[in-house]
């Protein structure tokens, strides 16, 4: 079975893919045999990434800016595999949501798919290709403290639901859900809001998803693949829950 799942000479572009969950979403894709490119604003540190990989190349694109996306568009000739992955979080509720705030949440969140997707629309059409959304639990249950992140994620899902209604045998697209993962994002998370008592506000994140751990990139990394995979070709506009458990308690 060393062949399942296999993404072999597949274009696949993955955005935020220098870090977290994009950067093993790149390793898992190289993997299984894809030409990935990791488009990510760090140029730096995609070009790193890069370097370990065969077949991965190093993509400058800033996902919020529609000319850096389509001069990073100029030098992809074909794509089969879009993985939307880049995002950023935000701890507030509505009181405590300043509208700037808000913006850059939904450009970086909710724009940048909107505009990487459109962009790659062309060339997903010609491969009959197959996009990923990563999503979050937050666009499914309301989260504490996490006013704009969940109006963000819960855009994420619609926009995944409404392509696959538009387009339903031209490509496929599908959104992953994770629940809490373990992330550089997640311990920034904890250094700024949490510095004084990091391991007790740890315990409660693992304790929220059922299965008594918090998630990996890698495990959502293999679910991307998945969903890219010809063994998921019947699966299309879903919203796919990664997160121990968590939504079904």
């Amino acid at each position: 079975m060393t062949n399942a799942f296999h993404l072999e000479n597949k274009i696949a572009l993955i955005t935020g893919g220098a870090s977290g969950i994009g950067a093993a979403t790149v390793r898992e894709f190289s993997r299984a045999g894809a030409h990935v490119l990791i488009a990510d604003l760090n140029l730096a540190a995609a070009q790193s990434l890069a370097a370990e990989l065969p077949n991965a190349k190093a993509v400058a694109m800033d996902v919020t800016d529609s000319s850096s996306i389509a001069t990073a568009f100029k030098d992809i000739p074909t794509l089969d595999i879009l993985v939307n992955c880049a995002g950023v979080g935000l701890v507030g509720d509505i009181t405590r949501t300043s509208e700037e705030d808000f913006s850059r949440v939904m450009r970086v969140n909710v724009n940048s798919i909107f505009l990487v997707t459109q962009a790659a629309f062309p060339l997903l059409l010609a491969s009959r290709g197959s996009i990923v959304n990563i999503g979050s639990v937050a666009g499914s249950v309301g989260v504490k403290q996490r006013f704009a992140y969940c109006a963000s994620k819960g855009a994420v899902q619609a926009m995944t639901r409404q392509i696959a209604v538009d387009y339903p045998k031209e490509l496929r697209i599908n959104c992953v859900a994770p629940g809490t993962v373990q992330t550089p994002f997640v311990e920034g998370y904890l250094d700024k809001y949490h510095a004084h008592e990091k391991e007790k506000v740890r315990s409660e994140l693992v304790a929220r998803q059922p299965i008594g751990r918090l998630g990996t990139p890698e495990d959502i990394a293999s679910l991307a693949r998945y969903l890219c995979s010809a063994e998921a070709e019947f699966i299309n506009g879903a919203v796919i829950p990664i997160d121990g458990g968590w939504t079904a308690a």
